[in-house]
């Protein structure tokens, strides 16, 4: 997996406040409490508790400190400064600027609220098996799973690392996720299956398809011949003898890589590496047997209603065709 992922919009929205903020968000995360108020107090100017007060919403919100910390939207800064009582917030943030004091309180803060680095001990390895689990059992895309981890940290108020450090984070765990997906359903095979999976990327004799395209392909016709091929289908699927590992692979997994190896070209499938197109393979073998039955069942089900519409149809003309002799006996009678 690429380790870049993410688009220009989320590198730029990372660690930054949005165009706009709801009402919800101003109520949850720019709200002072008693303790934040007494604490705050205790600061000397407008300038500095205005400030204080700045620095520690953000942080909350976003989970970092910014760079220019009076860079916040309008409405942060009138919810603060109503909270407050400071009447002119302008000149206070102008003053916040350009103090020494600025530095002091994002100390503070981190002190004071136990806000931690991502590099201190036991942070990466936490939010590292939380994003596991999320791998193992979903299927989401990196950048959804980048969002994730950025809520992640804001809510174990453990500050913000660079854009690309949790971007290669992120990636690095989910690739160590994929591929122990990949060597967990490739584990049970034998060499003589592997073997025969891999026939199912090459063309069959005399044709142009290969085995896998052959297979992917269900039964398009209702008729003894289509039913045929089905129920062929199936016994092909069943001896290559692919079984899933005894420990739990959860179905979405095995769905995503078989949805991958039925809807893209075979040659895609045969440049995957090694432990990856085997585990795909496997994951379409498996899914493929349950279809394979239904497909079979729906075209048995067609045919004997369709045999059986025109057993109805035969009947009715039979007897259509009787009525005049009926009339004719019964007015004879």
């Amino acid at each position: 997996m690429p380790v870049s992922f993410l688009s220009t919009t989320q590198r730029e929205r990372y660690g930054c406040y949005p165009e706009s903020l709801s009402a919800d968000e101003l109520a949850r995360y720019f709200h002072l409490d008693d303790d934040d108020r007494e604490w705050i107090a205790t600061k000397r100017r407008d300038s500095s508790r205005l400030g204080y007060a700045l620095q520690l919403t953000t942080v909350r919100f976003l989970g970092a400190f910014l760079e220019d910390p009076t860079a916040v939207p309008t409405t942060v800064l009138q919810t603060l400064s109503s909270q407050r009582d400071i009447a002119d917030p302008d000149d206070c943030i102008v003053a916040y600027r350009t103090t020494r004091q600025r530095w002091q309180h994002t100390s503070e803060i981190r002190e004071r609220y136990s806000y931690r680095a991502f590099v201190e001990r036991g942070i990466q390895f936490r939010l590292g098996r939380w994003l596991c689990a999320l791998c193992w059992t979903g299927t989401d895309r990196p950048s959804v799973l980048f969002e994730h981890a950025n809520g992640w940290l804001v809510g174990h108020k453990v500050l913000l690392p660079g854009v690309t450090i949790l971007e290669r984070f992120v990636a690095e765990v989910r690739s160590r996720m994929e591929s122990r997906l990949w060597r967990l359903l490739a584990r049970d095979v034998s060499d003589a299956q592997r073997q025969r999976l891999d026939e199912l990327l090459t063309p069959v004799e005399g044709g142009r398809q290969s085995w896998l395209d052959r297979l992917r392909k269900g039964p398009v016709r209702v008729s003894a011949p289509a039913l045929v091929q089905a129920l062929q289908r199936i016994e092909t699927v069943r001896d290559l003898g692919i079984k899933l590992p005894g420990t739990h692979v959860p179905p979405g997994r095995i769905a995503a890589l078989a949805r991958f190896a039925n809807t893209v070209k075979v040659s895609a499938v045969a440049r995957l590496p090694d432990a990856r197109r085997i585990a795909t393979l496997v994951a379409f073998v498996h899914s493929l047997e349950a279809s394979a039955h239904d497909d079979a069942l729906d075209v048995l089900d067609l045919l004997l209603r369709e045999l059986f519409n025109r057993a109805q149809q035969a009947d009715r003309k039979a007897r259509l065709r009787t009525l005049k002799d009926l009339d004719q006996a019964a007015s004879t009678l």
